[in-house]
């Protein structure tokens, strides 16, 4: 793993990272006051990405964490960015598993599931403080 300094090196060889259009090296065609106007990812004809794309496919319905992730981004963005999406967190897990030479241990959809809930009722917490509210904790019914 050497050939790449890091994750996102690999990512982009594999065509998985994505791409701002630039017409120079200082100018920006696809970012406009630092809004990204454009993005999209770059064709190519690498079969490990193709194979990582066919990995995102098959776990359309597993009950695994890239499962749960697809079907998050499913829903923000729709089937084909999401398919992607994954293919691109699953080939920064393989770059870090072969990188750092450690087993992959899925955690299941349920505790990714439940990690995200947290991380978003973190993220209310701070969002009502910085609004002037206290968010408590309770049932709606």
């Amino acid at each position: 793993m050497t050939k790449w300094p890091t994750e996102k090196h690999c990512c982009s060889w594999l065509g998985l990272a994505p791409h701002t259009d630039t017409l120079a090296p200082h100018a920006s065609a696809g970012v406009s006051g630092g809004k990204v106007l454009r993005s999209r990812v770059l064709q190519t004809d690498n079969r490990a990405g193709q194979a990582f794309r066919q990995a995102a496919a098959s776990v359309v319905r597993s009950q695994c964490a890239f499962g749960a992730y697809y079907r998050r981004k499913k829903a923000q963005m729709g089937p084909l960015p999401a398919w992607v999406a994954t293919a691109h967190k699953m080939a920064r897990t393989v770059y870090y598993l072969l990188k750092h030479r450690v087993q992959y241990e899925d955690i299941g959809a349920a505790a990714y599931n439940q990690t995200q809930a947290e991380r978003e009722l973190v993220f209310l917490k701070k969002k009502a403080a910085k609004l002037g509210f206290i968010l408590t904790e309770g049932r709606v019914s």
